[in-house]
């Protein structure tokens, strides 16, 4: 699954363990997500959408979307 998690960081000038932290999560788990890796669970993915005001959709693609 792609997604927009690295841009959205660095436009907020947060690094992968401040993210980490506003997730609750370890900063290992946020690199395997920004490196399609692992894929976040659904309450994850929710927590990310609110944190960065902005549907799942929005962050995540599935990568045999076309267009």
């Amino acid at each position: 699954m792609k997604n927009r998690l690295k841009v959205l960081r660095a436009e907020r000038d947060w690094s992968q363990g401040d993210l980490a932290q506003r997730l609750e999560v370890s900063r290992q788990s946020v690199n395997a997500i920004e490196t399609g890796k692992f894929d976040p669970s659904l309450p994850l993915a929710f927590k990310l959408a609110r944190l960065f005001g902005m549907r799942i959709e929005e962050i995540f693609s599935d990568e045999d979307e076309r267009g």
